[in-house]
């Protein structure tokens, strides 16, 4: 069959190979019985795919279905799909078929078929397998005879791994993929897609017949169109309607095309733990260790603050008084001090300066901090009692220091009342 015929028939706009190729496909499935999973994003015409497919079949006199499975509430959806005899829920006040069983010889389109229950997907590949269901609150079992043809944006191998699909009944509904491009993989359609949309709203709305300037015409090309077709059918009508003008600029489109930020870098390398994990998954872990990592910072802070003042006194004189040797030159560095929660002895990190004079400045400098840290930390322990009315536990709680700790505290400040 000729595919320009095709197109025309079914209002296809495009000479994008992947549009072809992926039209070419549902042309040579259609005639057959096999089962049909067509994937594609949100918005670029999975639906006339599933079409094309019934039309062009043996069941094309027969009933034809689209079932959105993502807008039918979890409870009700079994009985959608397999009917339920009366009392068999509460609100099931009469028996009811359903559209397996009323589209018998005919094609049922399951949209967003990544988005049923599990409970429904083992219900679903009975059907596939035997073409045999059962009614909600029935026992007995019946036959229909519908060709299956789903559709879905989602990844449902890797759903399958997370264990949200059923890795039997992806291969069982995958007999033929079908890939339909998005949008911006065919950029050589967009302009003939806008011509027509902008044909057919200005008939509809009594409007003129809009033209675009060349630069309109490149931004349009260049824009990624995240709602795909739909999106760009959707513009194309807001344009029609709003402006006035016949001539149409870039300014005029960007408009009515939303800002799109930059997708975020890809994870080049692997990270430990993270094996099935989808990227977003990853994202929040990576997020979880960085939150992770900055508490263990505040650790290390209040570890400055129960650590041992003495000890950190006689270390800072010690490291005061060094002569630096013939050998190591006098840019020799500011002690900088951390130590973890619990360390007895503090790590002396060294920071190499730039000049003599900073060396020499830094002589006084561990004395100086030390009487510091006494001054903040005689003060944070007084804000902390006197906030929580005195009652210890809850300062040491705000403090992020044991009760013990904090008695000692006190008595060492001489802070009792």
């Amino acid at each position: 069959m000729d595919i320009q015929l095709i197109k025309q028939r079914f209002s296809i706009i495009g000479h994008s190979p992947l549009l072809t190729t992926a039209l070419e496909t549902a042309i040579k499935v259609a005639p057959t019985d096999m089962n049909v999973l067509i994937l594609g994003e949100s918005g670029v015409g999975k639906e006339s795919f599933s079409k094309i497919i019934h039309h062009l079949s043996a069941r094309k006199h027969a009933p034809f279905i689209a079932v959105n499975c993502g807008a039918i509430p979890e409870g009700t959806i079994d009985s959608e799909l397999f009917g339920h005899e009366k009392g068999a829920f509460t609100g099931a006040t009469d028996k009811r078929k359903g559209y397996f069983e009323t589209v018998s010889g005919g094609t049922i389109f399951l949209d967003e078929v990544g988005e049923l229950p599990l409970s429904t997907q083992a219900r679903l590949l009975r059907i596939l397998e035997n073409g045999e269901f059962i009614k909600v609150g029935s026992s007995v079992v019946q036959k229909t005879d519908v060709r299956v043809v789903a559709a879905t944006n989602r990844d449902l191998l890797e759903r399958a791994r997370q264990g949200k699909f059923r890795e039997d009944l992806y291969y069982r509904l995958a007999t033929v993929p079908i890939r339909v491009p998005k949008l911006s993989e065919r950029k050589e359609d967009i302009y003939l897609l806008f011509r027509k949309f902008a044909s057919d709203f200005a008939e509809t709305h009594h409007s003129g017949l809009l033209e675009l300037t060349s630069e309109a015409q490149q931004l349009l090309i260049n824009y990624p169109w995240p709602g795909n077709v739909r999106q760009l059918k959707n513009v194309t009508e807001q344009i029609c309607v709003l402006e006035s003008g016949a001539i149409v600029n870039d300014q005029t489109i960007s408009k009515y095309i939303p800002h799109v930020e930059p997708p975020l870098p890809m994870l080049l390398g692997k990270i430990d733990g993270t094996e099935g994990m989808s990227e977003r998954d990853i994202f929040y872990k990576v997020l979880i260790d960085m939150k992770r990592d900055v508490n263990d910072l505040k650790k290390v802070v209040f570890g400055l603050l129960e650590g041992n003042l003495d000890a950190r006194q006689s270390m800072s004189t010690a490291m005061s008084t060094v002569t630096p040797s013939p050998t190591v030159p006098s840019t020799m560095v500011n002690p900088v001090y951390a130590e973890p929660t619990g360390a007895p002895n503090p790590i002396i990190i060294h920071h190499e300066e730039e000049d003599d004079d900073d060396f020499q400045d830094a002589e006084s400098y561990p004395s100086t901090q030390t009487l510091s840290l006494e001054a903040q930390e005689i003060e944070m322990i007084k804000r902390a009692l006197v906030k929580n009315h005195g009652k210890r536990k809850k300062a040491a709680d705000e403090l992020g220091i044991s009760e013990r700790t904090l008695y000692r505290k006190i008595k060492q400040y001489e802070l009792e009342d």
